[in-house]
């Protein structure tokens, strides 16, 4: 789906999105306008998805980090406990997961009290969530949105 050119030029941009397609082209050897049309058309296929400010959660009233596990029982048809816990604004990332959990949520808020509350309040709507086990993060090391190169041969999978 990418080439090599492809790969360098995501790299680039995934370290600072905000980097000039002058200083891309200058990285890789290639003229601006080329960058400019190669990252347009990573863009149309989908493999560039967005761009956005990565923000310090401690300044933004946020610093509570927290995983929360969720079983929950659905019916074929019904509006999905994912979708539904999507919609919450503290809850960043939902994944359906394989194990004894259906769910694994990732969630910023202020305290260990907004926690419960979140937690009460509206997971607890959500009348499918049968139950909720969740992990308080004491300090995070690495955290990165950056994916890893593809290995060779990859690129078509």
């Amino acid at each position: 789906m990418i080439d090599e050119m492809d790969i360098r030029i995501v790299e680039i941009l995934q370290q600072n999105a905000r980097t000039p397609n002058a200083e891309i082209a200058r990285q890789v050897g290639m003229a601006p306008s080329a960058i400019l049309e190669r990252i347009r058309k990573l863009e149309e296929r989908g493999v560039i998805q967005g761009y956005a400010a990565r923000i310090n959660p401690e300044a933004y009233g946020v610093g509570l980090t927290a995983y929360v596990f969720v079983r929950a029982d659905e019916r074929a048809g019904a509006p999905t406990t994912a979708d539904r816990m999507a919609e919450i604004p503290e809850v960043q990332e939902v994944h359906h997961v394989a194990g004894e959990d259906c769910f694994l949520a990732k969630v910023r808020v202020k305290s260990p009290r907004a926690l419960g509350e979140l937690l009460q309040k509206k997971f607890g709507a959500i009348e499918t969530i049968r139950s909720t086990r969740s992990t308080i993060v004491l300090d995070t090391v690495k955290e990165s949105a950056v994916l890893p190169r593809p290995a060779r041969g990859d690129e078509d999978d």
